[in-house]
């Protein structure tokens, strides 16, 4: 047994792994989800090898046929690696040699397994990151059909969480869409860098056999090949860039999930919760808890901390590859799966989960002094300095403070006593309606904008190297 777990490297070694070291040095319980990745990759190899007359045209047709048979296995439940097949590479090649005998020992011809999981990881994340796109796209829409039924719903705006202005609710929430348009757009960057074929660079200094790099770029649709062998199976950056732009993206769905919870509290009150996005408490009867935005904003630290961990592993790495880069997988794996996950429910939430209670937000809007501001620009409109308006409006509110009155109920014999140059009109300016005329017309321009970038959005290709994904 020993001697034949030791085929897997090379007659170096006379015994197989202790039990426990196998199983700590396997990738195969997580790196299985590569499988299509390195079927294609390496289907893209047997082809070029059979171009290249380093086999046959006949051996590369086998072999391509029984990869095909591997993932035809797979989806049928059939294909189950074990912990002794190592990683998803080795139990490809494997099961080959068990379908189609020795000419399945030709596949690995001019490959090394460093250059062939940079190439799966690379064209795993290729998919990921457009389907991530998509998924902001549809946040994207939800809150801009949310933003449309709410162009002229005012909301108050803050600034160091206290009442700042008066804002149409739809400038607010669009507000996330530029922040959703900026993730899309890092994400076509960092896909720009993923979409280079490491293939070919083998171990670390490329292969004396004849391969052709660029037939493999061009079969697996990459948009170009690294010029350095040592940087080809070395490179991580992208994981990193991947990773940052990722937690970016949380960032956002922690900032807009950290409202949500906020306008759901009953100081708040700004929107009812419904019972599609909502729990119960198991005490008291009369919750109901905003557990999606919680769980994202609880789930951002995790994609935060797989940014550092990578950062933290490639640190003090020497050239070339190192099995450091084993721990690239899971962090990348389960940041995909966090971010897809928490888009999508954010998603929901907005589309199903939460509705506005404009009476609240119009009683809001009409119980403070977020309308001051309001009061200066008149001056300013009359030809007072703006300096000594802000300073004339600030007496007026600590007066009206003191006197437990808004400035909406202050008598226009009052107002004139503060400054000559208010006439009637100074109600009409206090209005939260005039207040934020101004910024309806931006809210709809920009809600304009976001639309198109939706509707006339590039379609991507099916994952290929001429620039799919991100567009907008």
């Amino acid at each position: 047994m020993e001697k034949a777990l030791s085929k897997t490297w090379s007659e170096r070694f006379d015994k197989g792994l202790n039990p426990f070291i196998e199983k700590f040095n396997a990738s195969i319980e997580f790196d299985i989800c590569l499988l299509e990745e390195d079927l294609d990759g390496s289907i893209a190899h047997a082809r070029m090898l059979g171009i290249q007359g380093i086999i046959t045209k006949e051996e590369a047709l086998r072999l391509e046929n029984g990869l095909q048979q591997i993932r035809k296995e797979a989806s049928d439940g059939l294909f189950q690696p074990v912990i002794s097949d190592e990683d998803v590479h080795f139990a490809v090649e494997k099961k080959l040699i068990d379908l189609i005998g020795p000419v399945g020992k030709k596949l690995h011809t001019g490959r090394s397994r460093n250059d062939q999981v940079g190439t799966d990881l690379r064209l795993w994340l290729r998919k990921r990151i457009d389907e991530i796109d998509m998924d902001l796209v549809r946040l994207q829409k939800s809150l801009f059909l949310l933003a449309e039924e709410n162009l002229y719903t005012l909301i108050p705006g803050y600034t160091h969480l206290q009442r700042a202005q008066p804002l149409s609710l739809a400038h607010h929430l669009l507000a996330y869409i530029e922040m959703a348009q900026r993730d899309r757009n890092r994400l076509k960057d960092v896909r720009k860098r993923v979409n280079i074929s490491p293939l070919g660079a083998a171990a670390l200094a490329g292969t004396s056999i004849s391969i052709s790099r660029k037939i493999t770029s061009s079969e697996l649709h990459f948009q170009g090949i690294y010029s350095n062998s040592l940087d080809a199976v070395s490179d991580r950056d992208f994981v990193v860039e991947f990773l940052g732009a990722s937690s970016l993206i949380m960032a956002h769905l922690s900032r807009l999930s950290e409202e949500v919870i906020l306008w759901a509290s009953e100081e708040f009150a700004f929107i009812q919760l419904t019972d599609r996005c909502a729990t119960g408490s198991s005490l008291m009867p009369q919750k109901k808890n905003p557990d999606v935005p919680e769980l994202v904003r609880g789930k951002s630290g995790r994609v935060f901390g797989h940014l550092q961990a990578m950062l933290t592993m490639i640190k003090g790495l020497p050239l070339a590859y190192n099995k450091d880069f084993q721990e690239d997988k899971e962090a990348i794996f389960d940041s995909v799966k966090t971010v897809k996950n928490s888009l999508i429910a954010i998603s929901i939430l907005f589309e199903e989960g939460l509705i506005f209670r404009k009476e609240r937000l119009n009683q809001a809007v009409s119980s403070d002094f977020s309308n001051a501001t309001d009061v200066a620009d008149y001056l300013v409109a009359k030809d007072i300095p703006f300096r000594e308006a802000y300073q004339l409006v600030g007496r007026i509110v600590k007066t009206s403070l003191e006197e437990g009155i808004l400035l909406k109920d202050i008598p226009l014999e009052r107002w004139k006593t503060f400054h000559k140059f208010f006439e009637k009109d100074i109600y009409e300016k206090l209005l939260p309606s005039s207040a934020v005329s101004y910024t309806h017309l931006r809210a709809h321009e920009t809600g304009r904008i976001a639309y198109s970038r939706l509707c006339f959005k590039k379609k991507t290709g099916g994952g290929g190297g001429g620039g799919g994904g991100g567009g907008g």
